[in-house]
Order: structure tokens, then C-alpha cells, then sequence
């Protein structure tokens, strides 16, 4: 079991920043975490739906933003060019899922930083699941499978840890111009974090998510 101490952001005294904590990552097989973590999102979208108000509101689709945007550069760093690797349409695979996640980013680019009490918040953010629902069913059900069977159980867990390692050190906003495949995205990635992160400074997340 490998302990991380990961990145922490800055703690200014007029705001509460969204951190880095400390995990401790068990060894998990690379298609559990990944549906793990899609269902972490699908829950952070119930919760910005069902808020109470528009701080509770506004503190989830933070939350949501965050992970999503993280989720989706670690995936396209750590985990596609293992389609490319190991499976005989793996570059069409990962192409395919990279111009997925280009429509998720554009959705997100706009959720991320619009006025929740918008009238047009809660279509941008149904259009932005729904993308983002028929591309965890195109993950979930074929590509990630298809990529467990050509892994041993020590190469998927590897790279597991991996991919909970590199959201340690990407950008947390969503950047559609940005590249999209290493290196390049990569370097662009580790340019943009500590601007991203000094953002997140001044913008308020639910007490209880702290990860």
C-alpha cells in the first residue's frame, strides 16, 4: 500500500482553497477506479440539481467542475495511450474518446464559471451529463474492458495508481483549446495548474468533499 502526500494549493487568509489531501491509494484494477469515479460524478450532478439553495448550489457544481476537469486530463494523459498500445483499434479508440471529451470541455468551459441562479445554467449542465452519460457508457462497456483484457492484474493496478497520481498535477478548470495528448498536453498542463488552482483560491466547495 503506497501512502502519497500529494501538491497542496496555497491557504490565503480571505479564502478557503480547494487542497490536495493526503491519500493513501489502495491497489484497485484500472476499470473499478474509473467507474468508481464516474459514479462520483453522477452523484456531484444530483447533488447541483437538488441544492437547497444557490450557495449549496454553486459549492457543488465547483466540486463537480473540479473533479471532472482533473478526471478527464488524467484519463487522456495516463490511461488512452494505453488503448494505443494494447489494442489493434486502440488509436481509433482514444481519438474517439478524446473528441468526447473536446464536447465535455466545451459544456464545462461554460458550467464551471456561470452564475448558477442563470436561466440558462441548468440546460448548459443537463447538455453537459448528457454528453458526458454516453461517453462513460462507451468507456464502461467496451473501451475499458477491452483494455483489462490485455493487462495483467499488476500492469492495471500500476496503472491505476497512475492515473490518481497525475490529477495530483493537472489543471482543474477545463480548457478545450488546450492539447490533448502527451506530451504536449502534458507540458501545457503542469503551465496551467498553478493558474487554475489560484483561481479555485476565491471560489467556495462543500465541506464535506475534501478530495
Amino acid at each position: 500500500m503506497l501512502r502519497i502526500t500529494p501538491f497542496r494549493s496555497l491557504k490565503p487568509a480571505l479564502s478557503s482553497p480547494r487542497t490536495f489531501t493526503t491519500t493513501t491509494i489502495l491497489q484497485a484494477r484500472i476499470l473499478p477506479t474509473i467507474k468508481a469515479e464516474h459514479s462520483k460524478l453522477r452523484d456531484e450532478y444530483k447533488k447541483i440539481k437538488s441544492a437547497a439553495n444557490s450557495d449549496e448550489k454553486d459549492r457543488w457544481r465547483n466540486q463537480f467542475s473540479w473533479d471532472l476537469a482533473r478526471h478527464s486530463i488524467g484519463e487522456e494523459i495516463i490511461v488512452y495511450p494505453q488503448f494505443e498500445t494494447h489494442l489493434p483499434n486502440g488509436k481509433e479508440m482514444a481519438d474517439r474518446d478524446r473528441a468526447h471529451h473536446y464536447e465535455v470541455k466545451v459544456s464545462l468551459a461554460k458550467v464551471q464559471d456561470m452564475d448558477v441562479t442563470s436561466a440558462d445554467f441548468d440546460p448548459e449542465l443537463d447538455k453537459l451529463m448528457k454528453s458526458l452519460e454516453n461517453h462513460i457508457k462507451e468507456e464502461e462497456e467496451h473501451d475499458l474492458p477491452a483494455l483489462e483484457e490485455k493487462l495483467s492484474i499488476e500492469a492495471s493496478d500500476d496503472l491505476s495508481g497512475k492515473f490518481e497520481r497525475t490529477k495530483m498535477f493537472v489543471p482543474t478548470k477545463s480548457h478545450p483549446t488546450a492539447p490533448d495528448k502527451p506530451p504536449y498536453e502534458t507540458v501545457v498542463g503542469m503551465l496551467t495548474t498553478p493558474i487554475d488552482l489560484m483561481r479555485d483560491m476565491f471560489k467556495k466547495f462543500p465541506k464535506e468533499a475534501r478530495k
